[in-house]
């Protein structure tokens, strides 16, 4: 996955910002959370500091356990709506399918 390129001195990058389905997670095997957006580093960082009230900021969902990046806003908002919809095994499958123990992954998105 790519994120951006480091900027030498006096260049502009152009950092490409694409959909993201995401989950969260209070803890291993604890309250799930699913979202998507374009932003999935400063979006993890308002969950973490809970700059946004709801449910994530209410229950303290804000562990990054899994995410997948999309070419189209349609097809991330398809396969959000699809995992919002699975039963609760289905998503921890899906957690640990690449993320055995459930390891906060925000800290891997910093350039």
């Amino acid at each position: 996955m790519h994120f951006g390129v480091p900027a030498q001195a006096g260049t502009h990058v152009l950092v490409r910002t694409m959909p993201f389905v995401y989950l969260l997670a209070t803890k291993p095997d604890g309250t799930l959370y699913v979202g998507s957006t374009f932003e999935l580093g400063r979006r993890v960082w308002q969950h973490k500091m809970r700059a946004v009230p709801g449910f994530t900021a209410k229950y303290g969902v804000n562990r990054l356990v899994w995410f997948e990046a999309h070419e189209r806003l349609e097809t991330a908002l398809v396969r959000e709506r699809q995992i919002k919809k699975w039963k609760r095994d289905w998503k921890i499958n899906l957690i640990e399918g690449g993320n055995p123990h459930w390891a906060d992954l925000y800290p891997s998105l910093s350039p």
